[in-house]
């Protein structure tokens, strides 16, 4: 069976939330590396825009926690582009906080980052994706936090265990002309996280995950390639795990002295 080149994104439109830097500008580079048109968002004006295979990324200024903002995001993307293919819901995170003693104001804001704002996006997204001949693809950017908590993330844990949940509802009902799947990301290691991760920036921590390392965005990247792609054209409603095989857990590092599965 011929199946061409299943990465071939010539042609295609996506959309990239939170697209200006970090794991959301890896993104952006690699489907615009593989002939992709991709249209990133942020709140502010980035210093510089994703760029790949000789193209650059086009930016639109928009807080996707707004409802009317998400609609705008992709609505900017089909004027400009003629159709959009993939969504790629990207902007999250939270800085850590007490459960005990956190504010109502600071619930409702990553609440609204995590889990409404990918819902906004997405439903804008169907919209379109619904008319087209071969549909489209939604990817949520999730966390190992929805599986496996941490203290002073009860918030976030919250919201992206609701964006799992989310995912594989849209993939119930907006198929078979919309594929939805989520990425559960482990410890990625970027430079604006580096400090979060201790003094010598995270190196100490790939004794406890399988593969030896921490992820680096590209690997993120490529997990929503191979979702978008024509390789997956059966594939919604999934979960992918991009962790390096999880943590190893605490008993077994206690019962080691510490060192990983390796000896590391």
């Amino acid at each position: 069976m011929d199946i061409g080149n299943p990465i071939d994104f010539t042609g295609r439109a996506v959309i990239v939330t939170g697209g200006t830097k970090g794991i959301g500008a890896v993104i952006a580079e690699t489907f615009l590396a593989v002939g992709a048109r991709v249209l990133v968002c942020g709140r502010n004006d980035p210093p510089a825009l994703p760029s790949a295979g000789g193209r650059t990324a086009h930016f639109r200024a928009a807080d996707v926690r707004d409802p009317a903002a998400a609609a705008g995001l992709v609505d900017a993307a089909v004027a400009r582009f003629g159709r959009l293919d993939v969504l790629v819901n990207n902007a999250g995170g939270s800085p850590d906080a007490d459960a005990a003693t956190v504010s109502p104001r600071f619930v409702e804001k990553v609440v609204a980052l995590n889990l409404l704002a990918p819902f906004y996006a997405a439903q804008a997204a169907n919209r379109v994706m619904q008319s087209q001949n071969d549909g489209g693809s939604v990817i949520n950017i999730g966390s190992v936090s929805a599986h496996t908590p941490q203290p002073g993330t009860a918030a976030y844990t919250a919201a992206k265990a609701g964006l799992l949940g989310l995912t594989r509802a849209l993939a119930l009902e907006w198929a078979p002309k919309v594929r939805v799947n989520h990425i559960t990301a482990g410890l990625i290691r970027t430079e604006s996280a580096a400090s979060a991760y201790g003094e010598d920036g995270g190196a100490a921590m790939a004794d406890v995950i399988p593969m030896g390392r921490m992820a680096v965005p590209d690997d993120v990247a490529r997990a929503c390639l191979f979702l978008a792609c024509g390789l997956a054209p059966y594939v919604s409603g999934t979960d992918l795990a991009v962790h390096g095989g999880g943590e190893v857990p605490a008993r077994f590092l206690a019962a080691k002295g510490g060192t990983g599965p390796a000896g590391r």
